[in-house]
């Protein structure tokens, strides 16, 4: 071999963790073994399959524990100039958490769904289909170049598609699907286009290698390199929600299965706001006077429409309560972009992510467990309408006084500490960034959302119409509720254990 062939060789030569890659890993095998099971197990005994789904998802977010000791790199070119496709560091662990955690709760929300309605839900291909989209959104964090962070994202997306429009002979399901899986589209087009100008500008795909070469760029090819920056910006902003890339989000939770429209609500936003984060503060740094102000605009815009429209809501009784949540989780995508908005303005960009992840992390819990009361409710409501909320204490006490406290979470008010806990670390976070106008809307929102939420959380404690009834909830319904309502529960009490938890190490 000549001299100039083997550093090419070296560099060529890449080094593999099993352990670094283990948690998608574990989640994508199991995804299969399920699905191959299905075509050998009875009807009688499809419920397993959700059982096995619940206990690979467990098991990968146990893997998570060995990796938390330090960072861990693989797929790493191994040549003079070290660049790593996959890396385990703090961010990555706390958000592959949100996911695989976000993934087991909708598990649990499913298996009762599932067995309910089995007939109208092809089991080993809904746990598949499932498993899938958590592997690639657990893998998505971790991916420190832009082709895998872009094929996790397909990963993550592509599977969800089909699971809002799961549903057999369900027309509104199919219709959210197909919107849902044309505005996505529309994204990953958007950010294709954009990394191939990024990839033509400074000739390299890894984040850490863009963010040197993009601040050296000739200036004949300044201009390509700007416009790839606002494409793959655009991009992600489809994937977190933001306005006006919302369009989507009330239909598609309404559209799709309850355990799916939590799903999405959670992990579908975990994907977009790390793969943003990725590609704003560690590919694009140099870019940050471009990437802070738009998205300051963007996270004003976001939490305003979403907050004005989820307060429509409540004009009339007749509105589905999942698209209140639908609505509502608009306003909250809005605050979760507040602090990366932030990371443009301050040096201290680490502390401004930490408190993204931290809000996200407080939101996935009560947003889940509002989603599993949601699905209490729906066990004997169809419609879902908010007005089939009155009177749930004298129906089912524990439920309502948990949805209670899940409310007062998300609306920043006492019991539910965490919640205001986590408003006010994003709130300082833009004061101490200079974005004081961007507080003052963040502000106004907060006043807003008060008044949806204390509304709806009246309509728990009048009177019901008619007589009661009462059900016995299934057991992975009220495991469901218990872990969501627990781990609210005991942040409340220690809130902070999340900033803590949240401390991401990302640079």
């Amino acid at each position: 071999m000549s001299a100039l062939a083997q550093p090419l060789a070296a560099n060529l030569v890449q080094s593999v963790d099993w352990l670094a890659i283990a948690p998608p890993t574990l989640t994508a095998v199991v995804g299969l073994i399920v699905l191959v099971a299905d075509l050998f197990v009875p009807e009688a005994r499809k419920p397993l399959l959700g059982w096995v789904s619940v206990a690979g998802l467990a098991a990968a977010a146990l893997l998570l524990l060995p990796l938390l000791d330090h960072d861990r790199s693989t797929f790493c070119l191994t040549g003079t100039t070290r660049a790593c496709s996959y890396t385990a560091d703090r961010f990555t662990l706390v958000v592959q958490f949100l996911v695989l955690g976000g993934a087991l709760l909708t598990a649990l929300l499913s298996v009762t769904t599932l067995k309910d309605g089995n007939r109208r839900y092809p089991q080993g291909e809904f746990w598949f289909l499932l498993l899938s989209s958590a592997a690639g959104a657990a893998l998505l964090p971790a991916s420190r170049d832009l082709a895998t962070l872009i094929v996790a994202l397909e990963v993550a997306s592509l599977p969800a598609f089909a699971l809002v429009g799961i549903r057999h002979g369900d027309k509104r399901s199919s219709e959210a699907a197909l919107k849902f899986f044309l505005s996505s589209v529309t994204a990953t087009a958007v950010s294709l286009m954009g990394v191939s100008f990024v990839y033509a500008t400074t000739g390299s795909l890894y984040l850490t290698q863009v963010a040197d070469r993009i601040q050296h760029v000739d200036g004949q090819l300044h201009t390509l390199a700007q416009t790839g920056v606002v494409l793959t910006l655009v991009g992600f902003a489809f994937k977190t929600a933001a306005v006006p890339f919302h369009f989507w989000v009330p239909d598609t939770y309404v559209g799709a299965p309850l355990p799916i429209a939590a799903y999405l609500s959670v992990v579908g936003k975990a994907v977009g706001f790390s793969g943003l984060i990725l590609v704003t503060v560690v590919a694009f740094p140099s870019y940050a006077d471009v990437w802070g102000p738009a998205l300051a605009a963007l996270a004003a815009l976001t939490m305003s429409v979403g907050n004005v429209a989820a307060l429509r809501q409540q004009a009339t009784r007749a509105y589905s309560a999942v698209r209140l949540l639908a609505w509502s989780s608009v306003g909250q995508a809005g605050y979760l972009l507040v602090p990366i908005a932030a990371a443009g303005y301050t040096e201290d960009a680490q502390k401004a992510v930490g408190s993204t992840v931290a809000y996200a992390l407080m939101y996935a819990a009560v947003n889940l467990g509002a989603f599993a009361v949601a699905a209490v409710v729906a066990r004997t409501a169809r419609l879902n309408r908010i007005s089939d909320y009155r009177g749930l204490y004298a129906r089912n006490p524990l439920t309502a006084l948990l949805l209670t406290f899940f409310l007062l979470c998300l609306a920043g008010l006492p019991p539910g500490i965490i919640g205001l806990f986590a408003k006010v670390t994003v709130f300082s976070t833009a004061v101490d960034a200079g974005l004081g106008w961007l507080a003052v809307v963040m502000a106004v929102n907060v006043v807003i959302a008060l008044y949806y939420y204390l509304q709806w959380t009246a309509l728990l404690f009048r009177a019901p119409e008619g007589e009661p009834a009462r059900h016995r909830l299934p057991a992975p319904l009220t495991a469901a509720l218990a872990l969501t309502g627990t781990l609210g529960v005991v942040l409340s009490g220690a809130p902070q254990l999340v900033l803590r938890f949240a401390a991401t190490g990302l640079f």
